[in-house]
């Protein structure tokens, strides 16, 4: 955030989308919120925002210049009851993009200055509204892209994190303040069998963090979406999936092999879930150079990928590449789609037994992208590694954010220092330099040990009017 930042001004921003439509809010927030409104609106019986009650919404119109702008809607909510827990209005215009912007000019002139971004979720985790993982949730809330996303982002608002990491905190100040007056006083305080004691209770707050750990893999791609990698050979059909998945042509099909040289990325919804797709070069034995470079290419995007779709053309029959191929990826989260049921088979059940066989961990689909078919059974297996096994949300936490996620595992990292140095029989007081620091590393996740910088760096990600 810029150095124009001042929590003493009274800010204003568009908090709708950017777009034509029927609504468009315009939030202003700050000290002297109801004299900015009270130039600018007013009832129709000429009643000031200032005079009304709090949690209220009036009817009445905006001028400029004693001429009527607007007719709107204004909220009034007053400090610490609103979103920035300051004084607040919020004007409901007329969505039309020149009308929100030339309201938003006029409350501008009359005293408020313009917010950045993300200015009015800082004023709330300045003004104790919510801690720093909570304001993070509401901007993965706004950027959810499935059920799943938005029902976890609503829980980390709600506190659930917020809730684990303040309790596992309580417990190590107290661990650590009881060290430090045994030592100061051990005439009162006894630390006779306290190491073995303390232990149990590191290995509890272990389990619980290494639990949060352990969830960020499906949180990243619950929040992010699957990366998904198509891999075969070339002219199996990689590029009509890729279209027929984004439902538009992304990718150029022709016959002739090798068409697809560098990789096409889309992002695709299949039922709940959002796959990231790149479709990469044809996989086969080339002395071209570009096409080479594409096919090493395509080998690397599958080791980063979540999801391997293999694609095979079953209208002509299998041959060793196709093994080699799957040798390559059998450890990935893979799927085989044999494609073009719709042509003559060159690929019997027989031949595909011995694949089940010889991949037995590896789903296997016939497909045809001309008419669709298996389409449905590859949505079905999509949300049985994905949902079913993983996403389901319960009570626990989910851990979706990097930062969080880092922050977890130093934490961890220093509560496993204080478990080797009780192992090791060192001294108490060397316990609390690593407590100390597990708490330090967790009160960075819910802002209690955040610097400026972090705070700024975080909330300039956030979009206007939020």
């Amino acid at each position: 955030m810029t150095e124009s930042f001042n929590s003493s001004d009274t800010i204003a921003a568009i908090a709708t989308g950017m777009t034509q439509a029927g609504i468009g809010i315009i939030r202003i927030s700050g000290p002297d919120v109801f004299e900015v409104a009270d130039k600018i609106f007013r009832t129709g019986s000429g009643k000031k925002i200032s005079d009304m009650k709090s949690n209220t919404i009036n009817h009445g119109y905006i001028f400029e210049n004693n001429r009527k702008t607007d007719e709107v809607l204004a909220s009034v909510m007053r400090a610490p009851h609103s979103y920035t827990g300051e004084d607040t209005v919020e004007i409901n215009c007329h969505g039309g993009l020149y009308l929100l912007n030339r309201v938003l000019q006029i409350i501008i002139e009359n005293g408020a200055r313009l917010a950045e971004p993300g200015e009015f979720t800082k004023r709330a985790f300045l003004n104790g509204r919510m801690d720093l993982s909570e304001a993070e949730a509401v901007m993965d809330l706004i950027s959810s892209h499935n059920k799943y996303a938005a029902d976890n982002s609503m829980k980390q608002l709600s506190g659930n994190l917020k809730e684990k990491i303040v309790n596992i905190r309580k417990q190590i100040i107290y661990e650590s303040a009881y060290i430090e007056s045994a030592l100061d006083d051990p005439e009162h305080f006894d630390l006779t069998g306290y190491p073995e004691k303390l232990k149990i209770k590191i290995n509890d707050f272990l389990n619980i963090i290494s639990s949060m750990i352990d969830s960020y893999e499906n949180g990243r791609i619950m929040k992010e979406g699957i990366k998904t990698a198509i891999l075969g050979k070339p002219n199996a059909g990689k590029s009509s999936l890729l279209n027929f998945l984004s439902g538009h042509e992304s990718a150029i099909v022709t016959d002739i092999a090798g068409t697809t040289r560098d990789a096409i990325e889309e992002s695709v919804r299949i039922g709940s879930l959002q796959l990231n797709l790149i479709d990469t070069a044809g996989i086969r034995n080339t002395e071209d150079i570009v096409e080479k470079i594409g096919v090493e290419k395509a080998l690397e995007i599958s080791e980063e990928a979540d999801l391997v779709l293999y694609v095979i053309d079953s209208s002509v029959p299998l041959d060793e590449n196709d093994q080699r191929i799957i040798s390559i990826i059998k450890d990935k989260n893979t799927i085989i789609l044999f494609n073009k049921t719709d042509l003559d088979q060159a690929v019997s059940e027989e031949d595909i037994n011995i694949f089940i066989n010889n991949n037995h961990n590896i789903p296997i689909l016939r497909i045809s992208l001309k008419d669709g078919n298996g389409i449905d059974e590859l949505e079905k297996i999509l949300d049985s590694k994905f949902v079913s096994e993983g996403n389901q949300l319960n009570d626990e936490v989910i851990v979706t954010n990097l930062r969080h996620f880092q922050e977890l595992k130093s934490a961890k990292e220093s509560l496993l220092n204080v478990e080797k140095s009780i192992d090791d029989g060192m001294e108490e007081d060397f316990f609390t330099v690593d407590l100390m620091d597990a708490y330090r590393h967790l009160g960075m996740i819910i802002g209690e040990e955040t610097g400026e910088d972090l705070v700024n760096e975080i909330f300039s990600k956030f979009c206007m009017g939020k």
